[in-house]
């Protein structure tokens, strides 16, 4: 019998580099969605995401397809060079 695992649901917590709180509230929502596009592309869905000034949580159900080192890497990359 084949099993197959759809909902892996995984929650994240980034941070900034020492912690510095450089997210500002201006730019929350458009860093929020960007996160939410990269997640959506690596076919997988966000529930939840919250911006903080230091750190970002936010919470997927990821694809089988992908492992959660892959997710938070691309997730980490993309978001480094938006960001800066």
């Amino acid at each position: 019998m084949k099993i197959e695992y759809n909902n892996l649901y995984t929650h994240f917590v980034l941070t900034t580099y020492q912690r510095i709180p450089i997210i500002s509230e201006k730019h929350r929502i458009r860093i929020e969605k960007y996160i939410t596009g990269i997640v959506n592309h690596l076919k997988s869905k966000m529930y939840a995401i919250y911006a903080n000034p230091e750190h970002v949580h936010f919470l997927v159900s990821r694809s089988p397809s992908i492992s959660e080192n892959e997710m938070v890497n691309k997730v980490a990359e993309s978001t480094e060079l938006f960001i800066t």
